[in-house]
C-alpha cells in the first residue's frame, strides 16, 4: 500500500512537471518567438511557419503535426511516455489557442525576444523531460535516439534536428536575419535543457544496498542501459545477507534510476556522489597518448 502511494505521488509530481514546463513552452512560443517570427524549431517553429502563410490556430497546427510522431514514438518508447507526451500536446493546443490570446505579446528588440525566448522554452522543454515526458514533435525523435546513443546530450540533439526548420522558415520569411535570431534563441534553448537535465557536465555515482540485488540490477541494465556492479554483502546491525550495487548514470538518468530502485525495494539504501568525470562505455572515451 505504502509502495502504491509513492507511486501515485510520483505520478502527479511528473503530471504536474510536464504542465509547468508546457505552459511555459506556449509562453515563449506565443510572447516571445512567433511575435517576432523566429521559428524557434521542431513542431513548434513549423507551425509557427504555417500559421504565418495560412493564418490557421497555431496550436491546432502543432497537434495534427504531431499525430504522426506519437505513433512512431508508441512503438519506441512505449505507453507511458506516448500518454504523458499527449498530454503535454493536447495542454500545449488549449493554452495556446484559447488562455495565451488574453495575454500580451513582446514585440520590440528580435534579439532580447530570441533570448528570453529561447530561456523560458528550454527551461519548459527540461521540466517536461524531467517530468519522463516531452512537447512532443521532434523531441520524440530525439528521445529515441538519446535512449540509443546516451552519451550524447538531449540538448545538442534538439539543436541540430531543429537547424532544418530553421532553415525552411527563413526560406518562408524571405529573411535571412529571422534565421539567425532563430538560431541564437535555439542555442540558448539547448543550454537551459543542459541545464534543467544535468545540472553541469556531471555525472553521479550511485551505490544502493538492497535484497533486492537482481531484479534492480535487471531494470537499471534494461531501462538505462548502463552497467552495474553486484557484491555480496552482509548487514553490519543486523547479520542479513543483502546485495550492494554501484552505478554510474548521467544526471539526467540519476531520477529515473531512483523511480527504478523504489519501485522495487522501498527500503533499499542509497548513496549518491557527484562525480566530476567518468571516463568508459558510454562516458568519454579513454584519450591515448
Amino acid at each position: 500500500m505504502a509502495q502504491k502511494r509513492l507511486s501515485v505521488k510520483r505520478a502527479i509530481w511528473e503530471y504536474f512537471l510536464i504542465l509547468a514546463g508546457t505552459v511555459l513552452f506556449a509562453v515563449s512560443v506565443y510572447v516571445f518567438t512567433a511575435p517576432n517570427q523566429i521559428a524557434p524549431g521542431g513542431v513548434s517553429g513549423l507551425a509557427t511557419v504555417i500559421n504565418y502563410l495560412t493564418g490557421m490556430p497555431l496550436g491546432l497546427l502543432s497537434g495534427l503535426i504531431n499525430l504522426p510522431l506519437i505513433l512512431w514514438g508508441y512503438f519506441s518508447l512505449g505507453r507511458g511516455f506516448i500518454v504523458k507526451t499527449i498530454f503535454s500536446v493536447v495542454v500545449f493546443t488549449v493554452i495556446y489557442d484559447y488562455v495565451m490570446p488574453f495575454f500580451p505579446v513582446y514585440v520590440g528588440d528580435t534579439m532580447l525576444a530570441a533570448l528570453f525566448g529561447g530561456a523560458i522554452m528550454g527551461l519548459g522543454i527540461g521540466l517536461t523531460f524531467l517530468g519522463d515526458g516531452s512537447t512532443g514533435g521532434l523531441d520524440i525523435s530525439n528521445k529515441i535516439l538519446q535512449k540509443r546513443f546516451p552519451h550524447i546530450k538531449m540538448g545538442t540533439l534538439v539543436f541540430v534536428s531543429d537547424l532544418v526548420i530553421i532553415a525552411f522558415a527563413a526560406y518562408a520569411y524571405q529573411d535571412v536575419t529571422t534565421a539567425l535570431f532563430a538560431v541564437i534563441s535555439m542555442f540558448v534553448c539547448g543550454k537551459v535543457i543542459d541545464a534543467v537535465l544535468y545540472g553541469v557536465d556531471l555525472g553521479k555515482m550511485v551505490v544502493i544496498v538492497t535484497t533486492k540485488g537482481d531484479e534492480i540490477s535487471a531494470a537499471i541494465i534494461e531501462e538505462t542501459d548502463r552497467g552495474v556492479t553486484k557484491i555480496s554483502t552482509v548487514g553490519g546491525y543486523t547479520g542479513n545477507p543483502n546485495n550492494t550495487l554501484i552505478c554510474a548514470v548521467r544526471q539526467n538518468q540519476y531520477h529515473h534510476l531512483q523511480k527504478i530502485v523504489h519501485e522495487i525495494d522501498p527500503n533499499a539504501f542509497l548513496i549518491v556522489t557527484t562525480a566530476t568525470e567518468v571516463v568508459g562505455e558510454g562516458f568519454k572515451t579513454i584519450q591515448k597518448e
